[in-house]
């Protein structure tokens, strides 16, 4: 008995010992509070399938009473808001590649007509199928909405008919959204955890310095440690689309060299903020405590599984730091859409300026290392 509680207390005084060190140290604290905080809050607003807010377009061809009620029911559901007024059909495309709406409602010009003779009307619902959750959760509010509006005025017979079309995915198929993206998000995953543990894992094996005082330059460093991980992206990046396309079949509509023009930049940015937390870390474990931080928010605030204009504005605010967002989108378009570079020019501006700020930022703090 004595020997046993000899070898609980002195377990109990090891505990005691690994408690006061892993608090005593800030860096610890931090990395135990501060990622538990931020992505706690981030899943709760961010990690949702629920969309409330659905921006969309109208093209009302009928101009009577019978559309203006039903277009009254759509913009009085707190679910949708009405973006833009359209004229034309043309237009529609417009609205929807543009992503400034995420679907399109159009009402023909004998809505009100077939009503008053108890025929069937029909109304085209065109959704934004990049997205499959959302093109299913939009549909199914406007479906709602016709069969109140039915119900309302006739409950036994079927007055407005839903004909819905989604555009860039016509059977809805969640690979076909889903795969495109991944093209970006993998070749994010491993360019920035490559590109961070370069200079860390030299500290951990004492060759670090040994290069600080080589005749090569903190710029020549730094473009040869980057070089190694853009390759390394584009190479996975290539071959996950060439998985997608060939071997899940999922159709390409755009240009292969315009894709991988779009994940060049990306990786680019990609490496400048690897190659920022690989020259703060002292250790591997560092730079892995770090990049899991960013990780993981950073997916949640790229719309890939939820459109960003459901986020709070704060956080639609923070996507504009987030590379990835601006990538999947343009890939996105590209391989869905079949857009050309002009179409996706203003996803180029977050990704350059990321790099813009994190590669001089690298090379300053290897700059500092030298002093």
């Amino acid at each position: 008995m004595d020997a046993w509680k000899n070898y609980i207390e002195k377990v109990r005084w090891m505990m005691r010992k690994e408690l006061l060190a892993t608090l005593s140290d800030p860096r610890t604290k931090f990395i135990l509070i501060v990622p538990v905080l931020i992505q706690s809050m981030l899943f709760g607003y961010t990690a949702t399938y629920d969309l409330d807010l659905a921006p969309y377009a109208v093209l009302d061809m009928s101009h009577s009473s019978a559309a203006a009620d039903f277009e009254t029911d759509i913009d009085g559901s707190p679910a949708f808001r009405r973006v833009r007024t359209l004229s034309n059909s043309g237009e529609i495309a417009d609205a929807i590649d543009s992503g400034e709406a995420m679907l399109a409602i159009s009402i023909p010009s004998d809505f009100e007509s077939k009503l008053n003779r108890g025929e069937p009307s029909p109304i085209q619902v065109i959704t934004d199928g990049r997205n499959t959750v959302t093109a299913n959760a939009a549909s199914s509010y406007v479906e709602r909405i016709a069969a109140a509006f039915n119900a309302e005025r006739n409950p036994k017979a079927v007055a407005v008919a839903l004909e819905t079309i989604s555009w860039y995915n016509p059977n809805l198929i969640t690979r076909w959204s889903f795969l495109p993206s991944m093209i970006a998000m993998l070749a994010f995953n491993q360019v920035l955890i490559l590109s961070g543990l370069s200079v860390a894992r030299e500290r951990e094996q004492g060759t670090f310095d040994q290069l600080l005082v080589t005749p090569l330059s903190p710029t020549v460093i730094l473009i040869g440690k980057a070089a190694v991980p853009v390759l390394m992206g584009m190479i996975q990046s290539t071959l996950v689309l060439l998985i997608c396309r060939f071997w899940f079949q999922v159709p390409m509509a755009g240009n292969p060299l315009a894709l991988l023009t779009v994940l060049f930049v990306f990786t680019l940015s990609c490496t400048g903020m690897g190659l920022s937390i690989s020259a703060i870390s002292s250790t591997m474990q560092q730079v892995m405590v770090y990049c899991f931080l960013l990780l993981m928010p950073m997916i949640l605030l790229s719309g890939i599984a939820t459109p960003v204009a459901n986020m709070p504005e704060i956080l639609q605010i923070l996507t504009y730091a987030d590379p990835l967002r601006f990538a999947l989108e343009a890939v996105r378009r590209i391989y869905l859409e079949g857009c050309g570079l002009s179409a996706v020019a203003r996803n180029f501006v977050p990704m350059l300026a990321v790099a813009a700020v994190t590669f001089p930022l690298a090379g300053w703090l290897f700059r500092h290392n030298l002093g």
